[in-house]
């Protein structure tokens, strides 16, 4: 029941966020760097929910160029996303004994198999995608294949949002 009152009161501050009666036309000349800052803050900080959906909609649907917000936006997240990656590398030797570790150990030797994984995992909304960027990282998945792993699938699910914003006329 508590899990339920949370997904509600993220998604609550995530309407009220996006309604509020901003006058964003004031702050287009920052709208890449913002993109970048909004998305990176809010795929570093793990325990503050920033509500970065509603803000990218309305950053990419008044920007001049769209793909540059989602470029920067991109960017962000996957850096940000890097945050937890680094916390699993530092953390690599804790859990080498489990079944699961051996499992996914395997799976980051090979290359394309582990940015597939990641990839599935970063692309849609998963609150739970810094499990798996502290995952990739103790069990040894290289640094280049995460980023870009996250990076590509970033670009697709902020490309998306930001086409929706525009394309639904929510500014």
């Amino acid at each position: 029941m508590v899990a339920i009152a949370g997904i509600c009161l993220l998604l609550a501050i995530n309407v009220a966020a996006y309604l509020a009666p901003i006058d964003y036309s004031g702050l287009t000349g920052f709208a890449y760097p913002g993109a970048f800052i909004v998305c990176f803050l809010a795929n570093a900080l793990i325990a503050i929910p920033i509500p970065y959906i509603p803000l990218i909609a309305r950053i990419g649907a008044s920007a001049d160029s769209v793909v540059l917000v989602v470029a920067f936006a991109a960017l962000g997240s996957a850096l940000g996303e890097s945050v937890a990656f680094v916390v699993g590398r530092a953390e690599q030797g804790l859990v080498s004994e489990h079944r699961v570790y051996r499992w996914l150990h395997r799976i980051a030797k090979r290359k394309i198999l582990s940015g597939l994984f990641i990839f599935a995992f970063a692309v849609p909304l998963n609150p739970v995608f810094d499990v798996a960027g502290l995952a990739a990282g103790a069990v040894g998945v290289s640094f280049r294949v995460f980023f870009v792993a996250v990076l590509l699938a970033r670009s697709i699910r902020l490309g998306f949002i930001v086409w929706a914003g525009a394309a639904w006329g929510l500014v």
